[in-house]
């Protein structure tokens, strides 16, 4: 992601990915290639926004998770600043594009920048959260025998499980 003023001011933010687990780490660096602008301080924001609706009524909620202030004080050029931003402490949910085209839930990384006089200058860069799925360990059989206890009422998963050998069997 660059963020740039013509002649005045272009910063490289390089980030390992775009797509992040919901525990997962947020590993990057900030790259000032060149500063004439008076920066006082810069910081990085997680913002959620929610979309619902369509047409004309589409309704967008836009709420600032984190925000971290990164750098304090005139970067000078050749500076770089790394950037290290756990996920693991936020209650944030999977990234939610169009479900039945009426509703949606995206995060976006904002870098900020604040001069001496107090003017701001941003970027915004979407991220894509994920979450696991459940691994399925069991076999189907023994859900089935699950299922059937269940059914029958039995409260010994051992015996509905001798009780279908010993069908088997005969």
């Amino acid at each position: 992601m660059e963020v740039g003023i013509e002649d005045c001011l272009h910063i490289e933010f390089e980030y390992n990915k775009s797509k992040y687990h919901l525990k997962d780490v947020i590993v990057g660096k900030i790259y000032f290639l060149l500063v004439r602008i008076k920066i006082r301080h810069m910081e990085i924001d997680i913002i959620r926004r929610e979309t619902t609706g369509t047409g004309p009524s589409v309704y967008h909620e836009n709420d600032t998770i984190a925000k971290y202030e990164i750098m304090d004080g005139a970067p000078v050029r050749g500076e770089s600043i790394p950037i290290r931003l756990f996920l693991a402490g936020y209650e944030l949910t999977p990234t939610m594009r169009d479900i039945n085209k009426k509703f949606s839930v995206r995060y976006y990384l904002n870098l900020v920048l604040i001069d001496e006089e107090e003017r701001r200058y941003f970027k915004q860069q979407e991220i894509v959260l994920w979450r696991k799925g459940d691994i399925v360990r069991k076999s189907m059989s023994h859900q089935a025998m699950i299922a059937a206890q269940r059914f029958e009422g039995s409260s010994n998963p051992e015996k509905a499980h001798s009780q279908s050998t010993e069908q088997d069997n005969s």
